[in-house]
């Protein structure tokens, strides 16, 4: 196809057969015989599409391979087709040179012919019938010069049979001088060196060459059959070519350089060209266009070496064949560079495709600022994290890194990985559940998700494809080692519900908040002074269930005592009162005599120093942490004169006695926040400690997991749309498995429908769509609704405004709804979204609870 001035051409070097091959047809047989010598590719070419691919290589027994023969016939034609050449055509030729006075050694023949048939059973018709009529000729006229070109013709013959042509190159070079050196040694040194150069000499095929430059420079020629298929010299103004297509249209450039890898060795000016073109591409769109040479390339050596010298290739795969042959030391492949952004993108898809994760991630980490260039990061770095993962233990360890938002570079691998992420996730179960129930289901479900990834292997793209499969086949075999550790589940009565709702959340109903966990056991157990701190957030968030669990979670080295002053709505004692309670709950704790009542609230400052003196004695070595919960009713109190003004420095007192002693509050403000100047004597020695949404891993393990004796369980899907629904808001998640085991037990042992102890997303749509929810979850909604109402104005406008936008909105257009001044408006989303009720991303403002969102909407 001739070429424009202005257009790209679209080559087609395939062969232009458009049926088998005959067995009856002579001309086949010439077919064959040009295809073998000058366009070796076009065999394989004819295997992949008539002969049934790679599938007679696969097959390890002989039966199988006669049985794969008998179903693809053209196959079983062509070898005999090959046959029928390889023995022929010797003595065909040989009768033809004695005729004309040549001295013909026919038993040089035989040996041919035997060689042949002994490379077509090895390596293919191809290699058989060149081999067999060319050392068959060579043989017969007693060697030298002409076996070295005759070996030349086989070994370029091979050279067209397989891929990667700068390693075909390097290596047939490596035989030719070892060639060489053995002839030398056996018949002289004059013989060894022509035989030598007689082999590098016709693999190169110069004279393919030489026919082929005058018909090809000014354009390729799609159908002619003088195109140079079978010579690795670069053909003149072909790199200029390629170079002018691919600035002219990237992706038919490609196509056509493909075109080029399959049916040719002009593999050097191709390296060239596209390098050439790479380094002028823009940086946005380098990572992309890279990308797309890696969907499915050819040779993916074009890949290596836009990051790898190509002469520093050659170099070290010629010694790397040298050190095979006389048993040198090991040489290591060129090393890929990572000193320019195209240099450092190539070697990224490289790593990923020679499964080298880690390396991969070290290539995209110099491009993370270019477009795309973060994905390929977290990408490379995930897969990283994945590969080392080979055993239940290690893979329920992995930290998964953030997925970057849509949309994306490579979404069928983005797919693939969140599958991969789900096992992760029920590996964790598998590995931390204490229910047997829990664990067969999250083991079935890991399983069928690895077989998933693996039945759709074929859709991911060639460069990261092996890496995942070798993970998925690895954890695979993992997980099936702990399958003999479940067993059937059967349910005979109604479930009992793990689930807690209003109440703090004890024991082993408590899960996740492992960063505040370690955090407050580094302040009050690693430190020898303990540390005051507030811990604030939303109204149910889980700041009680924190507190009242924190004691077991740091071991016996503190004790903890805890007292929700919202008990103490009203007092008239003033502060006795309050220390009256906290007195009360140490004394419950310690097993330790109360204070004297009367004494207490008479004195209580005094009284209550001696009692923690006493109480301090008697823990030993061990702290005291005094947990506040609700504080905010101390300003409530202050406020209405029913404790003293410097309520707050009696406290801080206290701490100052003894570094034993420490107080943690909790509420839904830090000190800072608070409007009055009430605490500003704790100020500069608490440390604010933020409790938020739990996150997916952790609202996947409180619903799947409760208790030891749960026998339900979840398709991954409905714990995505409870995530999705709540935010991972502790309190909501809780509701939603109350009212879905509720709903089981209904529908199986009331109602007598028989159904999966699974919850699916239609399970979880009906409970949404039922009023039980909302109305169960009032205490939730208003409360959250109520404080919106406080601080700074404008709150509840903008709540309104927003529930009308599921998927979000601007500022702007919240401000032209509600009317309110920029200032105002700035102020109340600041404080809603540092309560967590609203979140911006992007300048998109959003709900964070999508239920809440939907209650206010309803209002």
């Amino acid at each position: 196809m001739k070429k424009n001035n202005d257009s790209v051409p679209r080559l087609d070097l395939a062969p232009q057969l458009k049926r088998p091959l005959s067995i009856w047809n002579p001309l086949d047989y010439l077919r064959l015989l040009y295809w073998v010598f000058f366009f070796p590719q076009a065999v394989r070419w004819y295997v992949e599409n008539y002969g049934g691919g790679e599938g007679l290589a696969e097959q390890t027994t002989w039966q199988s391979k006669l049985e794969f023969l008998r179903q693809h016939p053209n196959l079983l034609k062509l070898l005999f087709q090959g046959l029928i050449l390889t023995v022929c055509v010797p003595y065909l030729i040989c009768g033809l040179l004695e005729q004309i006075g040549f001295m013909i050694d026919w038993e040089g023949v035989a040996l041919g012919v035997a060689f042949g048939l002994a490379g077509g059973v090895a390596s293919g018709v191809a290699f058989g019938v060149a081999s067999g009529v060319a050392l068959g000729v060579a043989f017969s006229l007693a060697g030298g010069v002409t076996g070295g070109v005759a070996l030349g013709v086989v070994f370029g013959v091979a050279s067209g049979m397989v891929g990667g042509v700068a390693v075909r190159v390097a290596r047939v070079m490596v035989i030719c001088v070892v060639i060489g050196v053995l002839s030398g040694v056996a018949s002289g040194v004059a013989f060894g060196v022509a035989s030598g150069v007689a082999l590098c000499v016709a693999s190169w095929h110069p004279e393919n060459w030489l026919i082929g430059v005058p018909l090809n420079s000014i354009s390729i020629q799609n159908r002619s059959f003088l195109l140079p298929r079978i010579t690795p010299i670069p053909l003149p103004l072909l790199t200029t070519h390629l170079k002018f297509w691919l600035r002219k249209d990237w992706q038919l450039g490609l196509e056509n350089i493909d075109q080029l890898l399959r049916y040719s060795l002009q593999f050097i000016p191709i390296v060239n060209a596209f390098n050439q073109v790479l380094a002028e591409t823009p940086p946005e769109q380098m990572i992309y266009r890279i990308s797309q040479v890696a969907e499915n390339p050819y040779d993916w050596k074009l890949v290596k070496f836009a990051s790898t010298s190509l002469v520093e290739g050659f170099k070290l795969e010629f010694f790397k064949g040298l050190s095979i042959v006389f048993r040198l030391p090991k040489v290591s492949s060129a090393p890929t560079r990572l000193d320019t952004p195209s240099r450092a993108i190539a070697a990224g898809f490289w790593h990923l495709h020679e499964k080298e994760a880690e390396e991969a991630t070290a290539a995209f980490e110099k491009v993370r600022s270019l477009l795309y260039g973060e994905e390929m990061f977290l990408l490379a770095q995930t897969l990283t994290q994945f590969q080392t993962a080979t055993s239940p233990d290690a893979i329920a360890e992995i930290q998964i890194p953030n997925f970057p938002p849509g949309p994306h570079l490579r979404p069928t691998t983005w797919e693939a990985l969140k599958g991969l992420r789900r096992v992760v996730e029920d590996t964790q179960l598998i590995v931390k559940a204490t229910s047997r129930p829990a664990r067969a289901f999250a083991l079935a479900r890991a399983i069928g998700k690895l077989k998933e990834i693996l039945d759709n292997a074929d859709a991911l793209p060639q460069a990261e494809r092996g890496l995942i499969v070798d993970i998925a086949q690895t954890w695979q075999k993992a997980l099936e080692t702990i399958a003999n550790n479940v067993g059937d589940i059967s349910i005979t009565k109604p479930v009992k519900n793990p689930y807690v709702i209003g109440d703090p959340v004890e024991s082993d109903l408590f899960v996740g908040r492992e960063d505040i966990m370690r955090e407050l056991e580094e302040l009050w157990v690693m430190n020898s002074h303990k540390q005051s701190v507030v811990l604030y957030g939303h109204r149910r968030m889980g700041k009680t269930s924190i507190l009242r669990n924190v004691a077991n979670y740091s071991g016996s080295d503190i004790q903890v005592v805890y007292v929700n002053l919202q008990n103490l709505a009203a007092i008239s004692e003033g502060m006795g009162e309050v220390f009256l309670a906290i007195g009360d709950e140490i004394s419950v704790a310690l097993n330790f005599p109360p204070p004297d009542t009367e004494e207490l609230l008479r004195f209580p400052q005094r009284t209550f120093k001696l009692y923690l003196q006493q109480a301090i004695q008697k823990l030993e070595n061990k702290g005291l942490i005094i947990a506040l919960d609700e504080f905010e009713t101390i300003e409530e109190l202050i406020d209405a004169q029913q404790l003293p003004l410097n309520f707050m420095a009696v406290l801080r007192g206290f701490v100052q006695m003894s570094p034993k002693i420490a107080f943690a509050f909790a509420g839904l403000h830090t000190l800072e926040e608070m409007t009055e100047d009430y605490f500003q004597p704790f100020f500069a020695s608490v440390i604010p400690i933020r409790v938020g949404f739990l996150n997916r891993a952790t609202t996947r393990q409180l619903l799947a997991n409760p208790n030891p004796d749960f026998l339900l369980t979840y398709e991954p899907e409905a714990i995505d749309r409870i995530y999705d629904l709540t935010f991972g808001q502790p309190y909501l998640v809780q509701l939603l498995g109350f009212l879905l085991v509720r709903r089981y037990n209904d529908q199986t042992f009331e109602q007598g429908k028989p159904r999966e102890p699974i919850f699916t997303v239609a399970d979880v749509e009906a409970i949404i769509h039922q009023n039980e929810l909302f109305q169960n979850g009032r205490y939730y909604f208003t409360g959250v609704w109520g404080q919106a109402a406080q601080d700074a104005p404008g709150q509840q406008e903008i709540l309104r405004a927003l529930a009308d936008y599921p998927e979000g909105c601007s500022r702007a257009t919240i401000q032209e709804i509600t009317g309110l001044e920029e200032s105002i408006l700035n102020d109340a989303l600041e404080t809603l979204a540092r309560h967590d009720v609203i979140i911006e991303t992007e300048g998109n403002l959003r709900f964070a609870v999508e239920l809440f969102r939907r209650w206010v909407e309803s209002q």
